[in-house]
């Protein structure tokens, strides 16, 4: 897409270079014909005409490449389940709810703290007020190349299923590392630098790896785990509001692209449509 952004840019310098050729009697005016189709104002309604009614001409650029519109989609519930079923470990399994459960960003997930990690009901001990379980996602410089994208902080809840993640993989990491291993949540178990931050191309790899272990038929990468995580909270009768929060997203519009509509709720939408039925004696037909 970005080629035609580019070519579709030359186009207009070239367009503009021409007219100021014709102008300036440089070139003939038949090239005008050539990149612009030449209209006057008497096919505009009047408002559009001005005030001294006069006749004026506009031209319309001929030639434009149309940008093909970038295809999205989501993780599929059952591809997000195979891929958890197939991973070897704790932290991995962590790695898949985290994106497909809890909707982060690959580089998100990777910037975590373990700081950021609050999985008591009650928080006010640690000065936190926010009510659960729950994780803080914060934009800051990190050695891994970690990044969120969002410039504000927010709070993302977590379920039972995602808790139960958190602990199991606590326990991993101790087992493995002791009280070693640096702040990040998601570090090195299994190859060195052990301890060491795991990366956001790390993330991506391991999301590649499980795809082709669980045999899916397309790859799935992190990001689509974040659309399906998107569209389930939609699904499950989410507002707008509540899917811009739970993403982060600053503006409502931003989570737009993140709800996918489960088919089975769009063919309910059609069937709660009332059937139109033929009027009975003195009733108007609807």
């Amino acid at each position: 897409m970005r080629g035609e952004r580019r070519i579709n840019r030359v186009l207009v310098a070239v367009r503009g270079l021409l007219a100021y050729a014709v102008s300036v009697s440089e070139a003939p005016r038949s090239v005008l014909g050539q990149i612009y189709e030449l209209a006057d104002s008497r096919d505009l309604p009047a408002e559009a005409q001005g005030e001294d009614g006069g006749l004026f001409y506009r031209l319309r650029a001929l030639h434009r490449l149309q940008e093909p519109q970038a295809e999205v989609d989501r993780a599929a519930d059952a591809e997000l389940v195979a891929m958890f079923t197939v991973c070897r470990n704790a932290r991995d399994r962590l790695v898949v709810l985290l994106l497909g459960r809890v909707g982060l960003r690959r580089g998100q997930a990777a910037g975590l703290r373990r700081s950021d990690v609050h999985l008591l009901p009650d928080s006010r001990a640690l000065g936190c007020k926010y009510p659960g379980a729950h994780l803080h996602v914060r934009r800051r410089e990190n050695a891994n190349g970690a990044w969120s994208k969002s410039r504000c902080a927010w709070v993302a809840p977590l379920d039972f299923l995602t808790v139960s993640a958190f602990d199991l993989y606590d326990e991993e990491r101790h087992r493995l590392l002791g009280d070693g291993g640096s702040d990040f949540l998601l570090v090195n178990l299994f190859r060195a630098p052990l301890g060491a931050p795991v990366s956001p191309e790390a993330v991506g790899e391991l999301f590649e790896r499980l795809g082709v272990r669980a045999g899916l038929g397309r790859r799935v990468g992190p990001h689509m785990a974040r659309r399906a995580f998107g569209s389930n909270v939609a699904d499950a009768g989410g507002s707008p509001d509540e899917v811009q929060v739970l993403l982060g997203h600053k503006h409502p519009d931003s989570a737009g692209p993140y709800r996918f509509p489960d088919p089975g709720r769009v063919r309910a939408a059609v069937e709660r449509v009332p059937s139109p039925r033929l009027p009975r004696n003195g009733e108007r037909s609807r």
